[in-house]
């Protein structure tokens, strides 16, 4: 089972994150999109980003966490420095840099909540080098497990995974998008727990997935398993998540809630189970727990709950 590999794992450690922080930038729209013309709708500004929002995430459940990122020398960026600081996350190693603005994402949802378009700016990772994590290869060795998304650049991932590996690290990995899927397709051997999408989990197994199948999902998972990954979550939006490990499998169906903003519920969810399994929770348990902290996540107008703890995790399951 995973929670093996935590055994012999200090949970005071903190978890390394490395990946993306952004601005971002929601539209809800009060009618349907038209061409040419503005259209009326509730407009948010927040911080996210899939890394910089699972480190929160994490520390706001009381993980310590330390981030690895890039933010421009800007007025957002240094607002996010210290919004994320706040939260309780180690930012001391995050680069500052000239060279590029602060990471942006720009997401259209319709009327019903639904993601319609999404655009990015995530031009800062690329300051995320090879080189720049081999300086910060004491952190590998004082961590206890390694999460990354998938804007890494590719030479950057490889050197995160070698480097994850020459320290015994467990990896958790997050596809972020279906564009930057194909990336992690050669380290699934080495990926301790990954949470696509249906749609990523789809081009990781070269199949289509319909989001309401719980039966595809399943079968997804469990491809996932077999191809060398320890404990894959594919989510499924309204229609829940399945899961798989070597030992165990099920679906866990949705909360119902209202979507007040789509943003953040899959890094709520990811930062939720590994929290979880870092403190002994069974496998099962934890995608409980995910499956809470996306909900709660999704009906809060920005990308991180501020009020995340276990115990809201559990009372909204009860």
């Amino acid at each position: 089972m995973l929670t093996n590999l935590f055994i012999n794992v200090d949970s005071e450690n903190p978890v390394l994150v490395i990946g993306v922080a952004s601005l971002d930038i929601v539209g809800v729209l009060a009618s349907d999109l038209e061409e040419g013309t503005s259209t009326p709708a509730k407009i948010r500004h927040s911080f996210g980003g899939t890394a910089r929002n699972f480190a929160e995430n994490l520390a706001r459940l009381g993980q310590p966490v330390t981030l690895l990122s890039s933010l421009g020398k800007d007025q957002f960026g240094r607002q996010m420095l210290k919004h994320t600081e706040q939260a309780g996350v180690n930012i001391e190693h995050i680069i500052h840099t000239k060279d590029q603005s602060t990471g942006s994402y720009i997401a259209v949802i319709n009327p019903s909540g639904e993601l319609q378009y999404a655009l990015d700016d995530m031009g800062a990772v690329s300051q995320i080098t090879p080189r720049y994590l081999e300086e910060k290869k004491a952190l590998f060795k004082d961590a206890s497990m390694l999460f990354i998304d998938a804007n890494l650049p590719e030479k950057t991932l490889e050197t995160a995974f070698e480097l994850a590996l020459q320290a015994d690290l467990p990896i958790a990995a997050d596809p972020t998008s279906a564009s930057l899927t194909k990336k992690l397709q050669p380290y699934l051997e080495h990926i301790n727990l990954i949470t696509p999408n249906h749609k990523e989990a789809g081009i990781l197994c070269s199949c289509e997935i319909a989001d309401s199948s719980h039966a595809q999902g399943l079968e997804a998972a469990q491809h996932l398993v077999s191809s060398g990954v320890d404990f894959a979550i594919v989510t499924m939006a309204e229609f829940g998540v399945s899961y798989a490990t070597s030992e165990t499998n099920g679906h866990i169906p949705a909360i119902r809630t209202q979507i007040i903003d789509p943003t953040g519920g899959g890094d709520a969810l990811s930062a939720a189970v590994v929290f979880a399994l870092l403190n002994g929770i069974s496998e099962d348990e934890a995608v409980r727990l995910g499956v809470a902290a996306a909900s709660l996540t999704l009906r809060h107008r920005g990308a991180v709950l501020p009020e995340l703890s276990l115990e809201r995790l559990y009372d909204h399951l009860n």
